[in-house]
């Protein structure tokens, strides 16, 4: 895998402004976004959105990745909040992503090569904090309607990284139970990464050890 196409699949999970030049990184002293009025019933919708993220304790399932390219990967995944994640891609990529609460890590087994990301510059950080505020760091831009629910596109309040993340809920009836369903990170040159979470599983206990990915030995 070259070192652009493991930037690309980053950008779909960390999405790290270090890791990606496309998520150019800005001078903090840039004025802070302002977030538009929504209507009440987009209000509602942000206001459950965060509640049900904020709600979410431990997860498990299997995921698809299409990259802007329209390359498509799977693999699966474990959750446990706060600041806990992991991505294990299907052969041959044979990648696993961590998020272990304060760095994203990422081994390619096949290039024998280890990077790691500051979680907080990267949008895994939206739904992995222990308070999620849709009112601070990150705000969101857009409230959409779908056939099977509704999505929000958020972005980095202070603009210090380009592009944006729009998150994808389903709700089986109108105002009723939301399950996370995709992600769509977009980058500064318009071009997107979607991860879709074919299964959910709930109230699992991941074993500790999956949120844990060291330097192998011997990898410089």
């Amino acid at each position: 895998m070259t070192d652009l196409t493991k930037r690309t699949l980053l950008l779909s999970l960390a999405a790290s402004a270090v890791a990606a030049p496309a998520l150019a990184r800005r001078s903090p002293t840039q004025p802070f976004i302002s977030q538009p009025k929504f209507k009440a019933e987009d209000q509602a919708r942000i206001t459950r959105a965060q509640s049900y993220l904020q709600s979410l304790t431990t997860g498990s399932g299997r995921f698809q990745q299409t990259d802007f390219k329209g390359r498509v990967t799977q693999g699966d995944w474990w959750l446990s909040r706060p600041g806990k994640i992991r991505f294990e891609y299907d052969a041959p990529y044979s990648m696993i992503v961590v998020a272990d609460g304060k760095r994203v890590n990422m081994w390619d087994p096949r290039l024998k090569s280890f990077d790691q990301y500051p979680l907080e510059l990267t949008p895994l950080s939206l739904f992995l904090s222990k308070n999620i505020r849709f009112d601070q760091g990150v705000i969101i831009t857009e409230v959409t309607s779908t056939s099977d629910g509704f999505r929000l596109k958020a972005r980095d309040r202070r603009k210090e990284v380009e592009g944006s993340i729009t998150l994808n809920f389903i709700e089986k009836t109108k105002g009723g139970a939301l399950t996370l369903g995709e992600w769509t990170v977009t980058d500064a040159q318009n071009k997107a990464t979607r991860v879709k979470l074919l299964s959910f599983k709930t109230n699992v206990n991941p074993k500790a050890d999956l949120f844990i990915l060291n330097k192998p030995k011997g990898v410089k």
